[in-house]
């Protein structure tokens, strides 16, 4: 069972980039699933978290409107699309099951995926 996320990367402020995590070993349908992200000395902070058999999603306040989750369930996979990207956007992203709506933490249970880093720099 594991989670493999990849897509990070050096952007440009105003940038964007798509974060994917696929899902081996686990079947997503019924699951929560989402992306968090930390910077070094920070608390781990919940930036999504999706309800994968219809979608729906949940965001942190300061990246509504930038940030849009979407699935894929032939893939077994959760993407994370980041638009108008902002230097405090810059973290390594994880994806892990077992999200929960308000963001702030995941069930007992939770498969964490390794982390990619995405810098946001001019």
């Amino acid at each position: 069972v594991q989670l493999q996320a990849f897509g990070g990367g050096l952007v440009q402020p105003g940038g964007s980039l798509r974060l994917s995590c696929v899902a081996f070993g686990i079947n997503l349908e019924h699951l929560y699933i989402g992306w968090f992200r930390q910077v070094p000395g920070k608390v781990l902070e919940g930036v999504s978290c999706t309800r994968f058999t219809d979608g729906m999603t949940y965001y942190k306040d300061s990246v509504k409107g930038r940030f849009t989750a979407a699935r894929d369930k032939a893939k077994n996979a959760l993407y994370l699309q980041m638009n108008a990207l902002k230097p405090e956007d810059t973290a390594g992203y994880y994806c892990a099951t077992e999200c929960i709506e308000r963001l702030d933490g995941v069930g007992t249970h939770a498969v964490w995926g390794q982390g990619t880093l995405v810098t946001v720099s001019s």
